[in-house]
């Protein structure tokens, strides 16, 4: 009896779509290691992005507009800041740096994802 593996089974591909969820995963783990006050932001920051994610969004601009993304923080920082303590410029630049990191990281989702189908 022949005991030869097929090719396919003596070289196993990767999982071609698994890399996206590695990501997602590793992505959902470094925001739970966010302080407490990064993760009462969290909500906000994402129910933002959420309402820019359309076509033709200026969170897909090949350069985003400063003063819409300024405008995009400062209804972040309105909401955000009734439950916060102490609000002040620390509250508003930690909203920059989390809504630009997300705008960013949505930004390769959409590219990566038309890469996809078309």
């Amino acid at each position: 009896m022949d005991n030869r593996l097929p090719y396919y089974m003596a070289y196993p591909m990767p999982l071609l779509y698994d890399d996206d969820k590695v990501a997602r995963r590793d992505l959902d783990y470094m925001k739970s290691l966010y302080p407490a006050a990064a993760k009462r932001l969290i909500p906000y920051i994402e129910d933002e992005c959420d309402r820019l994610e359309y076509e033709g969004s200026m969170m897909y601009d090949e350069y985003p507009d400063q003063l819409q993304l300024r405008l995009m923080c400062r209804r972040i920082y309105d909401r955000a800041e009734e439950d916060e303590e102490v609000p002040g410029k620390w509250l508003h630049d930690l909203i920059q740096v989390m809504a630009y990191q997300e705008l960013c990281r949505r930004r390769c989702e959409h590219r990566n994802m038309r890469r996809k189908y078309y």
